[in-house]
């Protein structure tokens, strides 16, 4: 963006010039509620036909004598001038603020003539003036019964037999794919299959046989080998294997060590699984006479 103190106008490369004759210009920035600025809006269109700009409000400023050097004592009030039906208040409060961000003003014709107007000096927030707190609570009382109104309209249809609600020829096809069809053409679930515990002993000798056939089992796979419930399989695992968390076999069981030195040293898996066997059952009978002899 190129900056000129002359006319501006849109140059060949297409950047735009920005004519900053009035940059020193000091310009208020206020913000203001809606009702006053759509009542701006309708006075500056309906003398957009005369060449006068139309006085939309005056603003007056109060000084305290006591205190002139105090930028505080200063009392800005902003008197509508146009002549608005309703109960829009016509005199309002402007709250000075001190501290704010560094703005100028920019505006724009419909030809794309951009203009600096000025650099904003004081910054203010409107609000109605006591005096005419009154009339802006019936405004707002207006606006709130207006905002209740309800548009829509019940209409009483003469022929009841409902030719006019029957669906027409094209739009067979879109009521059968509407979303309510597809939630009932989902496929139902079937009932999980309920599997029978085996005995503990039976169940590690076809777990040994399984380590025998491979290595490294996923506990899926064990199930669908064994057709035994999952947490009942767990807690077989959990005695004889070991689980990889990591690794190229990650999620999978695998023998524990000990399991595993005891099958290369006999060379087979059912030996082990005997051992096992007696060992769990040698261990359950010397708890029990330990308990019955105290």
């Amino acid at each position: 963006m190129e900056e000129d103190h002359g006319n501006s106008n849109s140059n060949s490369n297409g950047s735009i010039t920005v004519d900053t004759t009035k940059w020193d210009r000091s310009v208020w920035l206020m913000k203001c509620p809606l009702v006053v600025s759509k009542s701006w809006q309708s006075q500056s269109a309906a003398s957009s036909s005369s060449s006068d700009s139309p006085q939309v409000a005056k603003v007056i400023v109060s000084v305290d004598p006591l205190r002139s050097d105090d930028s505080s004592a200063l009392q800005f009030t902003m008197e509508m001038g146009g002549n608005d039906s309703g109960h829009m208040p016509k005199s309002y409060s402007l709250n000075m603020f001190q501290d704010f961000v560094p703005m100028c003003v920019l505006s724009e014709t419909g030809q794309g003539r951009v203009t600096m107007e000025g650099k904003v000096e004081h910054k203010f927030d409107m609000t109605p003036h006591t005096r005419n707190m009154e009339e802006y609570r019936k405004m707002c009382r207006e606006r709130t019964n207006k905002s209740m109104i309800k548009n829509r309209q019940i209409q009483v249809i003469d022929n009841d037999r409902g030719v006019n609600m029957r669906p027409m020829p094209g739009m067979i096809g879109m009521i059968a794919s509407s979303s309510k069809d597809k939630k009932k053409a989902a496929p139902v679930k079937g009932p999980e299959v309920k599997r029978t515990r085996r005995d503990r002993g039976e169940l590690e000798d076809i777990m040994f046989k399984l380590f025998e056939r491979q290595p490294n089992w996923t506990l899926k796979q064990l199930v669908q080998e064994t057709d035994q419930p999952a947490q009942f399989l767990k807690e077989i695992l959990n005695e004889l294997c070991v689980y990889n968390k990591r690794g190229t076999n990650q999620g999978t069981y695998e023998l524990k060590p000990e399991y595993k030195k005891s099958v290369e040293d006999t060379g087979s898996l059912s030996v082990v699984s005997m051992v096992f066997t007696a060992y769990r059952h040698t261990f359950k009978e010397s708890r029990e006479l330990e308990i019955m002899f105290g």
